[in-house]
């Protein structure tokens, strides 16, 4: 199962987004407190629109509540990574993978990275920038993941309008 991390999020927007991409990808959310914004914010029950009825989460009092009870692989996008997140392999998809990422002011913090450099990975970008929007990150690295996995389950052709709908007159 792949599984999106976000430790301690600030920003309802952002989270929102992520939400409508685990429900998309069929991942599971995991939320590490504390969060700079109600569950029940406007905002991101704007951004999740209508999925977040499926969406599949859980929230956690702190880091070590979510390590205590998730096993797995775990992976730190960070800007301070030294490899892309492509050069990790993610193929085997009975593996919990557990995509971890940090708060949007400030990261993840550098204690847990620093015990997990070898599981440490940077999105490459430019000098004139230190980072992506983090719902954006979230996007590129768990399709890599699944990408790797040959988007396991996914439909891989338009369910709503059908797969000939471009041809249809």
């Amino acid at each position: 199962m792949i599984n999106i991390v976000l430790y301690e999020p600030e920003i309802p927007q952002n989270t929102g987004n992520i939400m409508r991409t685990c429900v998309a990808t069929n991942s599971k959310l995991h939320l590490i407190k504390p969060l700079g914004f109600s569950l029940d914010d406007k905002h991101m029950k704007r951004s999740g629109l209508d999925y977040l009825k499926y969406l599949d989460y859980e929230l956690y009092e702190d880091y070590d509540d979510f390590k205590r009870k998730n096993k797995g692989s775990y992976y730190y996008v960070t800007r301070y990574g030294k490899k892309p997140h492509t050069t990790f392999d993610y193929t085997d998809s009975s593996d919990n993978i557990y995509l971890i990422f940090g708060k949007e002011s400030t990261g993840i913090p550098k204690e847990i990275l620093r015990s997990n450099l070898g599981h440490c990975m940077r999105l490459p970008m430019t000098n004139k920038t230190r980072s992506l929007n983090l719902s954006n990150c979230v996007a590129i690295v768990i399709y890599e993941v699944l990408r790797q996995q040959n988007y396991n389950d996914l439909f891989k052709t338009e369910p709503f309008k059908g797969e000939d709908y471009l041809i249809e007159d």
